[in-house]
This record gives C-alpha cells, sequence and structure tokens, in this order.
C-alpha cells in the first residue's frame, strides 16, 4: 500500500474501533446522539495514528496502542465541543457540519463534552484494573497531565486571557505548546511508553515538540489562506477575533518558513523512531494538509 492507502486504513480501523467504544450502556438517548454527533463528524485522527504508529515502529502491542490512542481521540473530541461554545471559539461549523451546540443546545453539548472525557478514563481505568501493566498507569499519568489544568485546559485559559491584546512570539509558543501541543506529545509519547522503548523516549519528545507546533501553524496558515469548503469551517476568524497568531506576529511567509523548519526537524527524528517510512511521510502530510 502506498502512504495515502495506509492512512485510510489506519483512520478505518481507529474508526471502527471508537464506534465499539462508545456503545455505552443506560445513557439517556439525547446525550449518547450528541456523543456521537460528534465522534462520528469525521476528522483526520492524526493523535491515536501517532500513537499507533509509534507503538508499532517501535515494537509494541498494537491492541494497547489502538484503546489509548482511541481514548485520547474522545478526549480531543470533548475538547472541539467545549472549544466550538459561545463562550469558547463560538464556532457554527466543524468538519462541514453544524457544531454539537447548534444541533443540541449548549447545555447538552457541555454535557456530551463532559461525559466523553469521563468515558475516556472510565474504559482506560477500567483496562489498567484488569491487567496492572506499568506502561498502563504510566500511559494514564501522561494522558491525564497533558489534558488537565497544566496541559491543554491551561492552554486554552492562556489563549482566552490573549484575546484582544497582542502577546510575543514566545508568550505564543508556550500557549500552543500546551493548547495544541501538550497532548500531541502525549499521543506520541504514549506509544513509546507503552512499547516499553525508554530509550526513545527523548528523541519522540523532540520529534512530537516540533510536529505540535507545525501542526498549529498550519492551522494559522489555513485560517488566513484555507478554502472554507475543504476546511468545514469558516475561515479568517483568527484575524476577526484580534487573536495573536503565527501570521499575524509574523507574515504569512515566515509563518510558511518557520513550519518547514519544524518539519524538517521533526522529519530527521521520524527517521530514527520509524524505520517503515510511515512516520516521516504521515509528518509531510501534516505540513502540506488542507484542511
Amino acid at each position: 500500500m502506498n502512504f495515502k492507502q495506509k492512512l485510510q486504513h489506519k483512520q478505518q480501523i481507529i474508526n471502527n474501533r471508537l464506534m465499539e467504544l462508545i456503545k455505552i450502556n443506560n445513557v439517556p438517548e439525547t446525550l449518547m446522539n450528541s456523543m456521537k454527533y460528534s465522534l462520528e463528524a469525521g476528522g483526520k485522527r492524526i493523535r491515536p495514528i501517532l500513537t499507533l504508529t509509534i507503538a508499532e515502529a517501535l515494537g509494541g502491542n498494537t491492541d494497547d496502542a489502538m484503546d489509548f490512542g482511541c481514548a485520547i481521540e474522545l478526549i480531543h473530541t470533548y475538547s472541539l465541543i467545549h472549544d466550538d461554545l459561545p463562550a469558547m471559539d463560538n464556532d457554527d461549523y466543524r468538519r462541514g457540519k453544524l457544531t454539537n451546540h447548534k444541533v443540541f443546545g449548549e447545555a447538552i453539548a457541555i454535557l456530551a463534552g463532559d461525559a466523553l472525557l469521563n468515558f475516556a478514563f472510565e474504559f482506560l481505568l477500567e483496562k489498567a484494573s484488569n491487567n496492572l501493566k506499568e506502561p498502563y498507569i504510566k500511559a494514564l499519568s501522561i494522558i491525564s497531565k497533558a489534558s488537565g489544568s497544566t496541559g491543554m485546559i491551561g492552554g486554552q485559559v492562556i489563549d482566552i486571557e490573549s484575546g484582544n491584546k497582542k502577546i510575543n512570539l514566545d508568550e505564543l509558543y508556550n500557549m500552543h505548546r500546551l493548547k495544541t501541543g501538550a497532548m500531541i506529545e502525549a499521543s506520541c509519547i504514549v506509544g513509546c511508553v507503552l512499547a516499553e522503548r525508554y530509550d526513545k523516549i527523548n528523541i519522540v519528545k523532540e520529534y512530537s515538540q516540533n510536529i505540535g507546533i507545525a501542526f498549529q501553524i498550519v492551522d494559522d496558515i489555513l485560517d488566513c489562506i484555507g478554502d472554507k469548503e475543504k476546511l468545514g469551517k469558516s475561515i479568517g476568524k483568527d484575524e476577526k477575533d484580534n487573536k495573536s497568531t503565527f501570521v499575524t506576529l509574523l507574515g504569512l511567509e515566515r509563518a510558511k518558513e518557520l513550519a518547514k523548519e519544524h518539519t524538517e526537524k521533526a522529519i530527521s527524528l521520524a527517521e530514527e523512531i520509524d524505520s517503515t517510512g510511515f512516520l516521516t511521510d504521515l509528518t509531510n502530510y501534516l505540513l502540506n494538509r488542507e484542511n
């Protein structure tokens, strides 16, 4: 299979597992419909793909990597539901569909996000309690910290408090290291931990930090010059909301150069992690994506 076929295959098996996991008994119908609405909306499934790819490359158990990666995707989906709310980014569309609160109302959307976050840990804790492997406990700790107040949520708070004021480049890096980068970093390191390849932790961490920043810079670029139909959401929102981005601080051309620099660094590290070349191809794909 070529890269595109391999990527689609990984996305499909991840989607299949997510749909298996979300079959939860005794959940109110409206809540379940809201949870599934956002989970089934699509997306590139980059975070679980990173977990799965790195675990596979380092000789880890693919079933474990799949489950931990899917739990990360549940957490990511919850964060998108909450990000879209009027009190946060106030978006009407996500992945070409109405955002969750536009369909189910704000209250149910908040609760659906809460339920996805909680279920991710319910599921992982049950898995860990059935088999008390040290890597499971370490992976759980990594995910909980990355998604919490010193990770993704902390970054979101910085983003909110930075609204309508100019921040410097170091502050922007720090915000996105937490808001976007923390969960991408966790996705990669969890793959390494589950494979028990602690000799590769530093390389994997450096790879994830570079790909996380590159991912955010490309997001900023796409908000400026992307195609609304391909993105599945409005463009120009950062400028409209007077938000500091890599484009507003550096200009479009320098932002493109910076994304390429971080990607090239990530690629050099990817080659030390995955001998199959898939991680390298994935890293290139993320630089050149259109959504």
